[in-house]
């Protein structure tokens, strides 16, 4: 399909163009001034055109309990989540389709799902997955969280001797679930993307990271992982390799320019020295770090050593929410308190850069996606600039990025297909989403996890908390 997208708004150098942009073949295939029209024409008046941002992280079968889980740390708060998230692949299919819905709303063209896998219907997960993602048409990269040591392997021991339940499968067969599913799945060229994908160090041996490193190889596969996202996983890493956790993940050989790593909280310099060096990417979750009181991560340090840096949502259990832009500005704002120096400090352009050209790069397609330059893929996000909460006029990207957007995005597309026009997703019917999502849910105010007051008294004693009686409320 072509099209030519007329006198539309575009950022350059410090400054802004009135152009006309032409997309031929799903690609960008021309930028300038008064060009002739190419296929269809769309009015770009008073509109803003951006690349596509990446929801770098996310995990979508969350939704199913956003808002639910008490304030507690990750190392709790995983507990109540497992405890109640066994899933069917119909709550898996529509969970995904609404992360889409709102990722694209948010000026998000591509996502990254940390998938939860329903224990045995681990292939009908990931299936459902993908029909929701080709069908809305979202450029999608799913990584099937994976794991091989039981959930009470993620808290520090603090030198007591604990024997830990065995994993559900065994590594070798979670290898090979990989394997079938990068042929199942893994279709690039369709929007497709399968990453390796283990959770993190906290709940994975060295021998399912090995095998993940052979995965990537073998199949030309992204990598993706969790790291050192809570004070109590720096200690626990230090109970398990005798070394930070970024040390051990080169030593291993897992950190490389296609592996992308999120949260990053708890790192030194010598840390931060290691992911610049390997060129790996940190992905920023700066609301879910927040929610439940991760720490914040060092995100002007690595910007200064050099280090990839881009945003995700996170899960919409532990956010609560997929609002991408939201995640721009408070990952942009919050970072201001950490030093005095404001010449350091994330200007809302350099955001939209992270965000876009700093997604493609971690996930290895900055040659395709993530600027508006000739030759990329048309991912794109045309804002109006009209839009009560983009006025009055000044700067757009500040307007977008400092302020708080709201029915802001236009038009989005994917591959050159337009999924959203006049500010409405056409590829799906969105109130029937709605409807679908209302009817498999419930109300729910109160319930007691079992599994996490099991694990809180042991997380109290290790983090040096004070013994609670009346536990978590």
């Amino acid at each position: 399909m072509s099209f030519t997208i007329q006198n539309v708004l575009i950022p350059v150098d410090q400054a802004y163009e009135t152009v006309d942009v032409q997309i031929n073949a799903g690609q960008i295939a021309a930028v300038g001034s008064q060009l002739e029209v190419v296929g269809t024409a769309v009015d770009g008046q008073n509109k803003l055109l951006l690349p596509g941002f990446f929801n770098a992280h996310t995990h979508s079968s969350e939704m199913w309990q956003r808002g639910i889980i008490p304030p507690v740390p990750l190392e709790l708060w995983i507990a109540e989540l497992y405890e109640f998230s066994p899933l069917n692949p119909e709550q898996i299919y529509l969970s995904a389709l609404g992360t889409a819905v709102e990722t694209l709303l948010s000026g998000g063209t591509s996502v990254v799902d940390h998938l939860v896998l329903i224990p045995g219907q681990e292939l009908e997960t990931v299936a459902a997955a993908v029909r929701a993602y080709q069908e809305i048409g979202i450029r999608a990269f799913v990584a099937p969280l994976i794991q091989d040591e039981a959930l009470s392997a993620g808290v520090p021991s603090g030198g007591a001797a604990i024997d830990h339940d065995p994993y559900l499968r065994s590594t070798t067969a979670t290898l090979n679930l990989v394997e079938e599913m990068v042929q199942q799945f893994h279709r690039p060229a369709e929007g497709i993307n399968i990453l390796v994908a283990p959770t993190g160090i906290q709940l994975c041996s060295d021998a399912l990271f090995k095998g993940c490193i052979d995965l990537s190889d073998r199949y030309n596969l992204c990598r993706h992982a969790h790291l050192l996202e809570t004070k109590a996983q720096k200690l626990l890493a230090q109970e398990k390799y005798g070394c930070s956790a970024v040390e051990h993940l080169q030593q291993i050989g897992y950190l490389s320019d296609r592996t992308s790593l999120a949260h990053c909280v708890w790192l030194d310099d010598a840390d931060i020295e290691i992911l610049a060096e390997t060129r790996s990417t940190v992905v920023h979750n700066p609301l879910s770090n927040l929610r439940l009181g991760s720490g914040i991560a060092p995100l002007l340090k690595y910007r200064q050593a050099g280090v990839n840096v881009t945003f995700g949502c996170d899960g919409a259990a532990s956010n609560d929410s997929q609002d991408l832009l939201e995640a721009i500005k408070i990952g942009s704002l919050l970072h201001n308190v950490t030093d005095l120096d404001y010449q350091h400090w994330t200007t809302p352009r350099q955001a939209v850069e992270m965000a876009s050209l700093g997604g493609a790069k971690g996930l290895n397609v900055s040659e395709e996606l993530g600027s508006l330059t000739v030759g990329k893929q048309a991912d794109l996000v045309m804002y109006d600039l009209t839009s009560l909460s983009l006025l009055p006029r000044t700067d757009p990207i500040g307007l977008l990025i400092l302020g708080r957007p709201t029915n802001a995005v236009d038009s989005v597309w994917v591959r050159g297909d337009r999924i959203v026009a006049a500010g409405q997703v056409n590829t799906i019917d969105v109130n029937n989403l709605r409807q679908q999502l209302f009817q498999h849910s419930e109300w729910v105010t109160q319930r007691r996890s079992q599994e996490l007051r099991q694990v809180e008294a042991r997380y109290r004693s290790v983090m040096g908390l004070p013994e609670s009686s009346s536990g978590y409320s």
